[in-house]
């Protein structure tokens, strides 16, 4: 799902017929490495993104809103300066290269007209937005690369702007039919697909597969394979594609696997190899599908950003209870025969008239044990009888102690372990700021992080978090706890009596609560899909979300009681029923989410 120059040139079109002549009002810079630029253009009020995100550059126009921050930073500074109230006078994708212009004419610091060029380069995790004057010479970039970060291409303010280095490959949009050929010729060694975005820019593998399909040519077959005719029908199919971009004949469109809805691939042109099982979701504007395919991608990749300081106290304090637990296992290990050292210092007592000084060892009947074997008991030869049975006892005592106090280290160290874990489970399936919010929150009232400060006269904006709200397929109001402090409001305070409680057994998960409104006053009461429903939501927001056969408790919510001093999310219930779940989402097709 790589954004390849094709897509690019679908974006270049749609850029152009409404920003051209278009003039920039105002700039954002939303995140470290993202441009938002308000454009008024053809009457209408334009946001585009430019993103140098390593995992997801990209252009394209927007309609999302993002928070900004309260001080602008250096980069956006720059851009207000150069190109505030600039008009887009041009976009160009040159030599068909994963990078856009956007030249932009203005006046400068005399008052006379000047194009400064706000290029952005997709390229992985060298991707980058530069301003650029009419000189050609570096003003900023979003992302400054020095000598010790590249050798071979400095992007630093005043560095004359040079393009990033060239791969060797061709222009596509120029080739010709001979040209093509006899390139194929000269790469007989390499396959077919390979060839193609190897030779070409602009043209990912799946492009190259899609080349291959509809000319009828097996991918993965040597190009020297082919024949006159074969390498002609290539030819023919490249062509037909690349006759559709010059003539910006563009088809945007999501291809989902139809079983599992899963999303396989997006395009500008139509792919042709996912026929049958697969669904194909066309788009007006390659924009909306961009939107559309990266909202969940850049959101999750925010929040892991975000989330990675807590994520790492928390594994940290796992890693630290996992390292416990195995000195509490070998501790356990090394007095479980404790009950042994008694029994000696028993047998030593009663034959304490028979013990000569000077013995290394002692020889008696185990009449403590119902077989009385002989037993054969180890002595000082430096101390009296009495001193001998007095170290095995005490030596008991010692382990006794220890066990005593091992019993209550391992239910605290157990129980902090399961804590831990929920809160990661609660971590992994954030998708907000609020989420996080709560979660960080949670951690500093459980001393494991500190309270982020505010600086003085800056309010906290994040929304407060909710539970999830969906209704089942029979009616019932069911909600979703996603965090620790969340599930306790919602359980304790939320639910009513006779609301029914579920949650994964002895699993880190959510609480999940189903309102019955009075309706049900009896476990047989409830009906089987909205339990069912209840359940699969208990797995899937649980640790053991890809498990089968699941175990979920479930009972009235005035069974639930929180002990005393016990962590966020901590209950106990001493009456309930179970069920086993292996999660399946098809389960839950007939329920409806609701934004509360």
């Amino acid at each position: 799902m790589a954004l390849d120059g094709i897509t690019l040139s679908n974006i270049v079109s749609e850029l152009r017929q409404k920003l051209i002549g278009g003039r920039i009002d105002k700039i954002y810079q939303p995140l470290n490495d993202e441009i938002i630029l308000s454009v008024r253009s053809l009457g209408k009020n334009l946001k585009i993104l430019l993103t140098a995100n390593s995992s997801h550059p990209r252009i394209h126009i927007t309609e999302i809103q993002k928070d900004n921050p309260n001080v602008a930073p250096m980069f956006c500074m720059v851009l207000r300066k150069y190109i505030a109230g600039g008009k887009i006078v041009s976009i160009e994708q040159p030599d068909f290269e994963r990078i856009i212009n956007i030249k932009i004419e203005g006046l400068n610091e005399l008052g006379d007209l000047s194009i400064k060029t706000l290029t952005l380069e997709i390229m992985g995790k060298h991707s980058n937005i530069i301003l650029i004057d009419e000189n050609g010479k570096i003003l900023d970039s979003i992302k400054r690369v020095s000598h010790d970060k590249s050798s071979v291409r400095e992007v630093l303010p005043n560095k004359q702007y040079a393009l990033p280095p060239s791969q060797g490959k061709k222009n596509p949009i120029n080739t010709n039919k001979d040209e093509f050929i006899s390139l194929a010729k000269m790469t007989e060694g390499q396959k077919t697909q390979s060839f193609i975005y190897k030779s070409y820019t602009g043209i990912s593998p799946i492009m190259a597969s899609e080349i291959c399909f509809r000319a009828k040519i097996d991918p993965s077959s040597y190009c020297g394979e082919l024949d006159d005719i074969s390498l002609s029908k290539l030819y023919t199919a490249f062509d037909n594609i690349f006759s559709d971009i010059k003539a910006e004949n563009y088809n945007p469109e999501i291809i989902y696997e139809e079983e599992t809805d899963k999303i396989v691939e997006f395009s500008s042109l139509p792919m042709t190899q996912f026929g049958n099982g697969f669904r194909h979701k066309p788009f007006q504007s390659i924009s909306t599908l961009l939107e559309e395919f990266y909202a969940e991608r850049d959101n999750m990749y925010h929040i892991n950003q975000k989330a990675h300081d807590m994520k790492r106290v928390i594994l940290t304090n796992i890693e630290r209870c996992v390292k416990k637990a195995d000195i509490q296992k070998k501790t356990l290990k090394s007095i479980e025969n404790m009950d042994d050292w008694r029994i000696k210092g028993e047998l030593l007592t009663a034959n304490i008239y028979a013990v000569q000084k000077g013995m290394t060892s002692f020889k008696t009947i185990n009449f403590y044990d119902e077989n009385m074997p002989e037993i054969e008991i180890a002595i000082d030869p430096l101390k009296t009888p009495s001193e001998n049975a007095q170290k095995y006892f005490s030596k008991y005592n010692k382990a006794k102690r220890t066990m005593s106090a091992l019993e209550i280290q391992k239910k605290q160290n157990d129980e902090e372990l399961l804590y831990l874990e929920s809160i990661l489970n609660s971590l992994e399936a954030s998708t907000s700021d609020s989420d996080l919010s709560e979660i960080r929150e949670e951690l500093a009232l459980s001393g494991y992080m500190k309270r982020k400060t505010l600086k003085k006269g800056k309010a906290q904006k994040i929304k407060k978090s909710k539970p999830i709200h969906y209704v089942s397929s029979e009616g019932f109001d069911i909600f979703v706890g996603k965090s620790n402090l969340q599930n306790d409001d919602l359980t304790l305070h939320f639910a009513g009596p006779n609301d029914l409680w579920l949650h994964t057994k002895n699993i880190p998960g959510s609480h999940v609560i189903i309102k019955t409104e009075g309706k049900i006053n009896d476990i047989n009461d409830l009906p089987d899909n909205t339990l069912i429903e209840g359940a699969n939501l208990a797995v899937l927001n649980s640790k053991a979300k890809d498990g089968t056969l699941v175990p979920v408790d479930y009972t009235f919510r005035k069974h639930i009681k929180k002990p005393n001093g016990s962590k966020p999310g901590m209950v106990i219930y001493d009456q309930n029923w179970s069920l086993y779940i292996t999660p399946d989402k098809s389960k839950l097709k007939d329920i409806k989410v609701l934004e509360d």
